[in-house]
C-alpha cells in the first residue's frame, strides 16, 4: 500500500496528523507493507522569514483578526497538539518561507530518511523555535539524522530538489488539493486534515481489502480443486 501526504511543515495541523495517522498505523497488520512517501505543499509560497516576529501576530494581521482572537486560535491548536502528545511553542516559532525545508525532504528520501526527517522539521519549527528557512539549521538537522552536511549544505545551495518540490506542488494543483494535511491512498482514497485515529484506522482496513480483493474475473476453459475440468 502506498500513502502519500501532502503536508507543509508550518502547517501546525500537518504534525497533528502525522501522529494520528502514525498511531492508526501502529495497530494495522500490515504496517510493515505501507510504503509513506511525503510530499511537499506551501501554505504561502510568498512567506518571507521574519525572525523575531510573533507568529501570533502576523496570523491577526494576515488574516484581519484581533491579536487577542489569533493567541485563542494557537492556544487551542497546542491543546489538540498535546492531546497526541506534541509540544507546541509558539512563542519560540520563527516565521519562514519552506521552500528549502521541502527540498531537504526529498534529498533525504535519497536515503530512506524522508519521515524521519519531517519528524525533525516539524519538530525544529512547533517545539524548539529554530529557523527552518536558514540553509545552516536545515544542514544542521541533516547531520543530526545521519546525513553527510556538506552534501546537504551543496543540495540546498544549488536547489538540487527544486524540481522534486514543483512536481509535488503541481500534482497537489491537478488533484484538488486545496489545504493540508491530505492522505492519498493508492491514488484511491483520500483522507483530507488531521482526522482522528479511527478514520485513518477505518481507510488502512478498506484498502487493505481492496488490494485483496479481485477486481474482475475472466472466466476460461479451467480445472477446479475436485478435479474436474471445463
Amino acid at each position: 500500500m502506498k500513502v502519500e501526504i501532502w503536508s507543509d511543515v508550518v502547517c501546525p495541523f500537518c504534525y497533528i496528523g502525522k501522529r494520528k495517522f502514525e498511531q492508526a498505523l501502529d495497530n494495522f497488520a500490515g504496517k510493515d507493507n505501507v510504503e509513506i512517501i511525503w510530499k511537499s505543499f506551501q501554505l504561502d509560497p510568498t512567506t518571507k522569514s521574519a525572525p523575531g516576529v510573533s507568529v501570533i501576530e502576523n496570523l491577526a494581521e494576515k488574516k484581519g483578526i484581533s491579536f487577542e482572537h489569533s493567541e485563542k486560535m494557537h492556544e487551542n491548536v497546542t491543546q489538540s497538539a498535546a492531546e497526541v502528545g506534541l509540544e507546541y511553542n509558539f512563542d519560540k516559532a520563527i516565521i519562514a518561507n519552506t521552500i528549502k525545508a521541502h527540498q531537504l525532504t526529498h534529498f533525504a528520501a535519497k536515503y530512506y530518511l524522508q519521515d524521519a526527517a519531517e519528524e525533525a522539521l516539524f519538530k525544529a519549527y512547533f517545539t524548539e523555535g529554530k529557523d527552518i528557512g536558514d540553509i545552516e539549521t536545515l544542514v544542521a538537522l541533516a547531520e543530526e539524522l545521519g546525513l553527510n552536511k556538506e552534501e546537504a549544505r551543496k543540495a540546498l545551495d544549488n536547489n538540487n530538489y527544486i524540481t522534486d518540490v514543483k512536481k509535488d506542488l503541481e500534482e497537489a494543483q491537478q488533484l484538488g488539493v486545496r489545504g493540508v494535511p491530505f492522505f492519498v491512498f493508492n491514488r484511491q482514497f483520500a483522507v483530507s486534515g488531521a482526522q482522528p485515529t479511527e478514520v485513518f484506522a477505518d481507510v488502512l482496513a478498506k484498502v487493505a481489502q481492496e488490494e485483496s480483493q479481485l477486481k474482475e474475473v475472466i472466466t476460461g476453459d479451467s480445472c477446479d480443486v475436485d478435479g474436474s475440468c471445463d
